[in-house]
C-alpha cells in the first residue's frame, strides 16, 4: 500500500490551511467565520464485506476497508475545504472527524472545524 492509499488531507498546494490545533504559531485570528463541515455517506461494498469477514477470522489489516475509509475521509475533507473557501476563510482550526453508522447501510464521515481568516503576526 502506498502512502496515498492510507493517508490523506489537503496537499501543500491548498489555499486553505487545515489544522487540528486551536491556533497557528505566527498567525493571528483576524476573523472567526464559524463552523464548517464536509459530510459524506458511503455504502458498504459487498466484496469488501466478504473479504473483511474472511480476514477477521485469520487476523491482519482489512486493507479494502482501510482504503475505503481513507477515500471517504479525504472526500469529507475536500468538502470541508470547499465550504471554508466559499465562506471567505483561509484556514480551518480545530478540525475533527466524526464517524458513525448510517442506518446499517453505510458509514457517515463528517469533517468539521472552525473557519477563520488568519493574518501573520507583526
Amino acid at each position: 500500500m502506498g502512502i496515498d492509499e492510507y493517508g490523506g488531507g489537503p496537499g501543500e498546494q491548498s489555499d486553505i490551511l487545515v489544522v487540528t490545533t486551536n491556533d497557528v504559531p505566527g498567525f493571528h485570528v483576524q476573523r472567526v467565520i464559524g463552523e464548517v463541515f464536509g459530510l459524506t455517506v458511503r455504502s458498504r461494498h459487498l466484496g469488501s464485506q466478504i473479504g473483511a469477514g474472511l480476514k477477521s477470522m485469520l487476523g491482519g489489516e482489512l486493507r479494502g476497508l482501510t482504503k475505503t475509509l481513507v477515500e471517504t475521509r479525504n472526500q469529507a475533507m475536500e468538502r470541508l475545504v470547499e465550504q471554508a473557501r466559499a465562506r471567505g476563510a483561509n484556514a480551518v482550526l480545530m478540525m475533527r472527524f466524526d464517524v458513525t453508522e448510517a442506518a446499517d447501510v453505510g458509514t457517515e464521515v463528517c469533517a468539521y472545524g472552525t473557519a477563520v481568516v488568519l493574518t501573520p503576526q507583526s
